[in-house]
């Protein structure tokens, strides 16, 4: 396991959601799934729908449901730029269950004014927001 540490910030337009030292950060790119440790080369991507992981220095996984963003790395810095972050623990399991329901329900609509992409990218939000509630 690689034990050095580095700075992270992940931040949402309302909150710095986290902000410390860690040695591991991974992330849902839009390529692909990545994972950052101490002394990574300069890096800048963007965020998918998914799950971010981080690892404490002693050791601890905190997980977060993230919607989207960018991450920029350089001289061990990470700096997340997320459209939103929850931890696993502050998931509102009903509000997520309610979304998921909403939105399948306009996939299944056959009315003309439905914005499936919208609905379908609504489904895979509430989808990761109670797929990381399990996890905790």
């Amino acid at each position: 396991m690689y034990e050095k540490a580095f700075t992270l910030q992940i931040v949402a337009p309302d909150r710095i959601v986290f902000s410390g030292q860690v040695t591991s950060f991974s992330a849902p790119g839009v390529e692909g799934g990545f994972q950052i440790l101490f002394d990574h080369a300069p890096f800048l991507t963007a965020l998918a729908v998914g799950e971010i992981t981080i690892k404490a220095p002693d050791g601890t996984d905190t997980r977060y449901a993230t919607s989207g963003g960018f991450v920029e790395v350089r001289n061990n810095k990470v700096v997340a730029m997320v459209e939103t972050a929850e931890q696993s623990g502050e998931i509102d399991v009903k509000r997520a269950q309610d979304s998921r329901d909403r939105a399948e329900e306009r996939l299944r609509s056959s009315a003309g004014n439905v914005d499936y992409e919208r609905a379908r990218a609504s489904l895979q939000r509430a989808m990761n927001r109670l797929r990381i509630s399990m996890r905790g």
